[in-house]
């Protein structure tokens, strides 16, 4: 049986970091009502039983939204997914549409909308069938939160919704975010404010190319098309500074070319992120500047 408090769903992303919440076992929602495991030695509203372990069709929970990728579900995988989770919705996206990234999106049970993600201690509002929120990428985004120091100015080029720039302000890093897509951008200035950053995050809509203002300690460029970006970011470096680029597969012939022709020398690390395909991975390179 698993010990669990009932609280409404509006009150949940403020709850999931008290003392008496278990972190290691996810919330139970139904109907606007959470149940929310409980810590040994903490006072507990219900027992419930022990779900059984999800052996169906992956997927991703956002908020109270659950998404799909690839294929669409049959309807049976889609049946599972709703007893498993009891979601407000599913959605499928079938892919990013665009340089600004638009979800081609259905929704193929419930409602959509509006929600409220927590992730690594931060708050996410979006809607996941108008901007993309790159829920693969939870070791990436931590691993950078760790790397920022305080006082740090770093540029986030394709800042999204805000899921790199929010983790590195909250370490302390002063964070020039930049998005191109208007609505993406809407909600950066509202996570901004949510979490409480706005003393350290400088957002502005558009072209980042032509955005990038100074020199950076750090430039993050999560977008796959990051390496031909290369050229605009290697004017705004010093010795020193660290750009972590993203691009499917192993760019780092490409990045080396690109930093020859800036006249600059660098040390090149590639990390995996996660599998974007058969036999294809979603990489970053660490670039250190010398």
């Amino acid at each position: 049986m698993v010990r669990a408090r009932r609280v409404p769903v509006a009150a949940l992303a403020d709850l999931l970091d008290a003392e008496w919440v278990d972190r290691a076992r996810r919330p139970y929602v139904r109907d606007g009502t959470a149940w929310v495991p409980v810590r040994k030695g903490y006072p507990a509203d219900e027992d419930l039983p022990e779900r059984k372990a999800y052996r169906g069709r992956g997927y991703h929970l956002i908020g109270d939204i659950a998404v799909l990728h690839g294929d669409a579900p049959t309807d049976d995988e889609l049946a599972t997914i709703v007893r498993h989770c009891r979601p407000r919705g599913v959605i499928w996206v079938r892919g990013f549409l665009g340089d600004m990234r638009i979800p081609d999106a259905e929704i193929l049970y419930g409602t959509a909308g509006e929600v409220r993600h927590r992730e690594g201690g931060c708050t996410f509002i979006l809607d996941p069938t108008r901007v993309m929120f790159a829920q693969g990428n939870r070791v990436e985004k931590a691993r950078i939160a760790a790397l920022v120091r305080p006082g740090e100015r770093v540029a986030d080029m394709f800042a999204g919704i805000g899921y790199f720039a929010i983790p590195a302000a909250s370490s302390g890093g002063r964070v020039h975010a930049m998005e191109i897509n208007p609505t993406a951008f809407e909600y950066l200035q509202r996570n901004i404010i949510e979490n409480h950053v706005a003393d350290r995050v400088t957002a502005e809509n558009g072209d980042s190319r032509r955005l990038l203002s100074g020199i950076y300690d750090r430039i993050l460029m999560g977008h796959f098309g990051a390496p031909s970006m290369l050229a605009d970011a290697l004017t705004h470096v010093h010795s020193g500074s660290v750009l972590h680029v993203h691009s499917i597969g192993d760019a780092t012939p490409q990045i080396r070319e690109a930093v020859a022709k800036a006249g600059s020398l660098a040390t090149i690390t590639s990390r995996r992120v996660k599998k974007y395909g058969p036999h294809v991975w979603h990489m970053v390179q660490d670039v250190t500047i010398s």
